[in-house]
Formats: structure tokens, sequence, C-alpha cells
């Protein structure tokens, strides 16, 4: 069991912090894996938002925990408390993976955990991040950043993409999935794609890719092109281009890539086909394209990602019953329709 580590001290934004309660503090119905062992960890009482919160453990609880999650910092031009700090620190020393929410980043940049590494916060704060810790590449145009064992995330919804993202890396992309179709999320945003696109999210089904995600997403195993969406969108590839910046926050191409990737992801943590029987299911065509494309999004090829997938999570099981296209389509497709989208209330 993964234990997961929570740093409160007063002046955290409550929004965070409960965000990273709800998805590691207890799994759905349906995962059947060993969840995360929450502590909420701080110095005492303390006052997060309009809430007062009793800690379970204390601040040098965090360098024992494999996870150390720090929420957003209410204040940014005050210094966090060194007691924070140090403990930030001394667990990123011992191990532990750390993480922060929207402008907790200016925590773990007071530790010094961010010097030399690439990193981002909410859209606002980038430049002050920036000008603060001049060590630190501020990249104010994504959604999360995962630079090894430090990661940082953009604010509010952007936050619940790298918490998800977490439980991936733990759990798979089938049970990262099912956690975010319990909480009605999006189950994946890639962490390089923009912080906002350019129009508000329009209500459900009323969006001008509305129809078409799902039948993209019920074909993955064609071998489609942008022309074949925009034939099917009944709009030029302009128009389609424009359309799917405006809805996801990418280029159709890129978008079907992901979703294309994400799916052979599923079907390896859940089934033994092999590579080529799941390149011909995403809509690859041969192993050799799958493996380019995985090893390139992924950062591994396929063959090692179920290796090591199983060897954190034992034989493969799907977290809801099958691994189905069914299931994935169905899950993006919900996503889609509620794709968020944060101008002009940018995250």
């Amino acid at each position: 069991m993964t234990s997961v580590a929570l740093a409160v001290t007063d002046g955290m934004l409550h929004f965070e912090l409960g965000l990273a309660c709800e998805v590691f503090g207890s799994a759905p119905d349906a995962v059947r894996v060993p969840w995360y062992d929450l502590a909420l960890c701080g110095p005492g009482p303390v006052r997060v938002g309009p809430f007062r919160l009793e800690p379970d453990h204390g601040l040098d609880r965090l360098v024992r925990a494999g996870t150390v999650i720090v929420p957003g910092w209410a204040d940014i031009d005050r210094e966090p408390p060194p007691a924070l700090v140090d403990a930030v620190r001394a667990a990123h020393e011992a191990g532990a993976r750390v993480a922060s929410l929207c402008t907790g980043a200016f925590v773990l940049a007071a530790a010094g955990l961010l010097d030399g590494r690439r990193a981002t916060t909410h859209w606002a704060h980038t430049r002050a991040l920036a000008a603060r810790h001049p060590r630190v590449t501020v990249d104010p145009d994504v959604l999360y950043v995962d630079d090894g064992g430090v990661l940082t995330s953009a604010g509010k919804a952007a936050a619940m993409d790298l918490c998800l993202h977490l439980v991936r890396l733990d759990h798979g992309s089938s049970v990262a999935n099912t956690v975010a179709r319990n909480l009605v999320v999006p189950p994946h945003r890639d962490g390089g794609q923009a912080q906002f696109v350019t129009t508000p999210v329009p209500a459900p089904g009323r969006h001008p890719l509305a129809e078409l995600l799902p039948w993209v997403m019920e074909r993955l195993d064609h071998p489609l092109t942008v022309e074949d969406l925009a034939r099917q969108a009944r709009m030029s590839s302009r128009h389609l281009g424009r359309h799917f910046r405006s809805v996801t926050g990418t280029t159709p191409l890129q978008w079907l890539l992901t979703q294309r990737i994400r799916h052979a992801q599923e079907l390896l943590e859940t089934t033994d086909a092999g590579v080529d029987t799941i390149a011909a299911a995403t809509g690859m065509g041969t192993g050799t394209t799958l493996r380019r494309h995985f090893n390139r999004t992924v950062g591994v090829p396929p063959d090692a990602y179920r290796r090591t997938f199983r060897s954190r999570t034992g034989p493969a099981a799907p977290a809801d019953g099958a691994a189905t296209e069914n299931s994935a389509a169905g899950t993006m497709g919900a996503w889609q329709q509620r794709a968020p989208a944060t101008r002009p209330t940018r995250n």
C-alpha cells in the first residue's frame, strides 16, 4: 500500500486539499487494488480557508511517506513556514515523491526542490514564481509537470489532473479511469495541454464535437485521418482544427494519438494480447508503429510497460470487470462533453 501524506498548515487552499483527500482517501467500489494509506500532517490545528482542520500527524510524518502532496499556498507574497519547508525538503531527501497542487509550488521552490527543474503553477502566479526563484524553469502553458520525483500542477482542475496522473503511475490507466469516472471528471488530460482554451465550456451535448468524439472513440481500430473526422463532422479540416483547439485544447491528430496510446496502455494492463494485436485494436497498424509512438509518449516500450505495471500490481485485473474498447470509449465520451476550458476563468 502506498503511503500518501498531505502537508497542511495555516494558509493552505481548501479546494486543492479536499480534492487530494477525495482522490487518495478511498477507492471507488469498482477498484480492486490496495488503496493509499492517507495521512494529514500538520503542526497542530490549522485554518484552511473557512475550515478548521485537525491533522492526524505532525509534519515529521512526511519523511516516512512514499508520496507527499503540498496543496495550494493561499498568500504567495508570504513566505511559507520554515517548519513546512524543512519537512518537505526532508521528505524529498528521504526518497519521497513530492507533488504540489496549484500555488503549492512556492513551497517546493522555497525548499529548493525545483532548482534546475521545469515546473508550473497557477497561470496568474507563474511570473512571480519565475522572478522569485530564477533557478526554476517555469512553464506557464501546461496543466502539470512531472519532472521525475518532483511534480507540480496548475490550479483547480489541473490539480485533479495531476492527482489522477499519480494514480495512473501507481495503478495504471484502467484504475485511474475508474476513479475519474467515479468523480465525474476527465480521465486523462495530458500534462502538456494548455492551461486554458479559447472559449468557455459549452453545455453537455451542445459543443460542435459532441457527436464526433464518441464516434471516434468507438473506431479507434480504424486508420482515421483528419479528413475522415472533418467529413464525419461535416466541416472543413480547418474548421475542425479550430473546434478541436477550442473544446479539447489540442489538435485533432494529437488528441487522436493520445486516445490510441491510452487505450493501448489499458489493453497492456488488462489483457495478454500481443503488441501486434494491440496495435490493430488501437488503429496503429503495426507493432513497430505502436512501439515508436508508445515509447515516445510514455517513455518505455509496450512490453516494458506491461512488465513494470504487472510487477507493481500483480496479475492484470480490470478495474471494473473487463477491459473493453467500449468502456474506454464511454469514459472518454463522457469527458469530452465536460472538457475543461478555463478562459476567462483559467485554472
